[in-house]
């Protein structure tokens, strides 16, 4: 898996909005309850190993979904630019997810998918 949450807790952008030492991005399903917003949450959607003829990969590509939470659909577009800035030397963003309203919390998401390329 990529090295990810590294990444992201080392860039200012992320922890301005995220929050040091403790910052709010976690895999899926592993968010506190009564998280400080705004927030993060990661999955990945797969991982394509490389396949080579005659000697192991040195390389695997993994698809990784973002998932942002905030209380105002500015808090959770700014997240995500930040999360964009940090990511963009380090993988490809595949996709931008549109700003919407979470039925059962009623807090604002958008999200963003990822496409990194990671040393085995």
């Amino acid at each position: 898996m990529p090295p990810l949450f590294a990444v992201c807790a080392a860039n200012a952008g992320v922890t301005a909005l995220l929050g040091v030492g403790t910052t709010r991005l976690y895999s899926f399903g592993d968010a506190p309850e009564n998280v400080t917003k705004p927030y993060a949450v990661y999955q990945v959607l797969n991982g394509v190993p490389e396949n080579y003829l005659g000697e192991p990969p040195d390389i695997d590509g993994w698809n990784i979904q973002i998932d942002i939470y905030a209380t105002t659909g500015n808090s959770a577009e700014a997240v995500q630019t930040a999360l964009r800035r940090a990511l963009e030397n380090v993988c490809h963003v595949t996709r931008l997810g549109r700003t919407g309203t979470e039925p059962s919390t009623k807090l604002k998401t958008t999200s963003l998918d990822i496409s990194w390329h990671h040393p085995t």
